[in-house]
């Protein structure tokens, strides 16, 4: 079966198909809805051949739509119908759960990622439950108002680093993972890692889109550490220009 999974950030929407090398993107941005998301993905991903679709989603997901519009991301996404967009079968799934699938080892995992906002998976023996924490009420604000990326702006990176650090503390003693793997574009601007984690890597989230439609049930099979040195499974990203505005029907 080929698989199209699409990541859908703040900053870019990023997509590979099942055989491509290197994944395509364009910019996302504070006005982009369903529509324009969809249209600009099977513009750019004309000459590949896929069968499915998995979409990582920046938001809580409930039966594969929806449950809150993005708060980085313009209206529409609860109530679209992304298979008939796609003319295709389709399945969304928390951003974070599909780079945590991609990422996971075995054993209970913690993914947080940190990202334009904020998101966290945990995945035990297979099973996998998405956190919605982002908005999670911490100190006077939300965890996302302290390590998202508008808070490393405002705080500067060495403060940005020790919330980031006392977050993952607490988290951590709170949930008791074998393994802590740090996610999301912001993810390699810690230096260094808080300890007792790994660092994970965007492109995992394209091997957990495809991992979506292997999976039976919840369960999820753990798939040994990558070589030192191989942590990227795709190729680099190919930059797509998106123009201004796409039309409403696709």
């Amino acid at each position: 079966m080929n698989i199209l999974a699409i990541d859908i950030g703040g900053t870019n929407v990023k997509f590979l198909a099942t055989g491509q090398t290197a994944p395509r993107k364009f910019p996302s941005g504070p006005e982009m809805t369903p529509e324009e998301m969809v249209a600009g993905v099977l513009e750019a991903a004309q000459d590949w051949d896929y069968e499915v679709v998995s979409i990582g989603f920046p938001g809580p997901v409930l039966c594969g739509q929806p449950m809150a519009e993005p708060v980085n991301l313009g209206p529409g996404w609860m109530e679209f119908d992304y298979a008939a967009a796609f003319g295709r079968p389709v399945k969304v799934i928390n951003d974070a759960a599909m780079q945590a699938l991609g990422s996971y080892h075995g054993g209970k995992m913690l993914f947080f990622g940190l990202g334009t906002g904020v998101g966290a998976t945990v995945i035990q023996d297979g099973v996998l439950e998405p956190l919605e924490i982002g908005r999670f009420h911490y100190k006077k604000h939300t965890l996302e108002y302290y390590v998202g990326a508008k808070g490393r702006k405002r705080l500067g990176h060495k403060k940005w680093q020790q919330q980031v650090e006392q977050v993952v503390e607490r988290i951590v003693a709170a949930i008791k993972p074998s393994d802590v793997v740090l996610g999301g574009g912001n993810a390699k601007k810690l230096d260094p890692l808080p300890a007792g984690t790994r660092l994970g890597d965007n492109s995992f989230a394209f091997v957990g889109g495809f991992r979506l439609w292997d999976r039976e049930g919840q369960k999820v099979t753990p798939t040994e550490p990558a070589e030192k040195g191989s942590e990227n499974p795709v190729g680099e990203d190919q930059q797509v220009r998106r123009r201004p505005r796409y039309p409403t029907s696709v």
